[in-house]
């Protein structure tokens, strides 16, 4: 990422905004209460844990897999990575290497790592009720006492499933976590870190943050529910642009993109656009989804390509090469007007933004 961006197409990414979202997150839960940010997925999309910067604030950060873990390992991190879900056995000799947390609920994963010997750190998972993974809390005691001496329980998690919408349902869960906090405060377990509130209960159940939370969507500025604004202020930190690369003027009646699926109805200026679904800007946009250019929105015309597409660019009439097209930039479009034309959530379409669009840090 030191190298110049020379591509027209890229994710620009607030770190302002980034830390303006963590010391409001910082200021909302309770004293004591440390961050883990869940870096996963290359940050959402983001990239912010590239930047060792940014991630050296935190003791502690989250990925979803090892080879996660191993990258930012590489990329200098020195402190304490976990990982939420239980990793392969194939995985352990990688765990080791990079001195690695972490999350276990199976017997067979905690026997292999008994057999590779060297001291290994984990969490237990309980299963609360999200029908993922997680042993059951009334289970807690025979895994803990079953596990081989090499592995050292640092800390006890679970998973909300529904901290958005459910009420009754996540204070059952919370029940079940809080018995199995009982059955480990009689065994005398040592427990550095106990944490189940990701973005959603963070906001929502104060009770569930205990000394460790879990943010994720809302660190990179957008709700992780309808009610999140109403909870703390957030500052979305990206935004997807381009620039017209071809502007053409074609007669009434010319067929546009694949299958001619849009055809002209009057002379018309196409503005042709380098990106495209596989870059994450998908064919659902096909033939009418706006853009913005010169603060105009205009139509999408003709199917999503790979690599571009294209935009009737007609009314613009001081329209010219390399003037900025912009997907989103949280004012005029929205990720979530994105996200619901997909009919998915913003974590899909911001997490699913092609490895080969830069991301320019401003």
């Amino acid at each position: 990422m030191t190298e110049e961006i020379t591509r027209p197409t890229v994710l620009e990414i607030s770190l302002q905004n980034f830390d303006y979202n963590i010391r409001q997150i910082e200021n909302y839960v309770k004293p004591g209460v440390k961050l883990m940010p869940v870096i996963k997925a290359n940050g959402y999309g983001t990239y912010i844990n590239r930047r060792l910067d940014v991630i050296n604030r935190f003791d502690i950060v989250a990925v979803a897999t090892v080879d996660e873990g191993i990258d930012l390992r590489n990329t200098g991190y020195r402190k304490e990575i976990f990982v939420l879900n239980q990793p392969f056995a194939d995985e352990i000799p990688k765990i080791l290497k990079y001195d690695i947390v972490v999350g276990i609920s199976s017997l067979d994963f905690a026997e292999a790592l008994g057999r590779a010997g060297a001291p290994v750190r984990v969490h237990v998972e309980i299963g609360t009720g999200m029908g993922r993974t997680g042993i059951h809390p009334d289970r807690l005691p025979e895994y803990v006492s079953g596990l081989p001496e090499n592995v050292t329980v640092e800390g006890i998690y679970t998973h909300f499933s529904s901290a958005d919408n459910d009420d009754d349902y996540t204070k059952k869960q919370l029940r079940s976590f809080n018995h199995a906090l009982e059955e480990a405060k009689e065994m005398g377990l040592k427990l550095k870190y106990i944490h189940a509130a990701a973005s959603n209960a963070l906001l929502n159940y104060p009770d569930a943050q205990f000394n460790l939370v879990r943010p994720g969507l809302i660190m990179y500025g957008y709700p992780s529910a309808e009610d999140t604004l109403e909870h703390i202020n957030l500052r979305p930190i990206a935004s997807l642009k381009s620039r017209i690369t071809f502007l053409k003027e074609v007669k009434e009646g010319t067929g546009i993109g694949y299958n001619r699926s849009f055809v002209t109805t009057r002379k018309t200026k196409v503005a042709t656009v380098p990106i495209g679904y596989a870059d994450g800007f998908r064919r659902t946009f096909s033939n009418g989804w706006e853009v913005l250019i010169r603060g105009q929105k205009v139509p999408v015309i003709g199917k999503v390509c790979m690599d571009s597409f294209m935009a009737d660019v007609t009314d613009l009439p001081e329209v010219a090469l390399g003037d900025e097209v912009v997907i989103w930039d949280n004012e005029n479009i929205t990720l979530q007007e994105l996200a619901d034309a997909c009919d998915t959530i913003t974590y899909e379409i911001l997490s699913t933004i092609g490895e080969r669009v830069p991301r320019k840090f401003v």
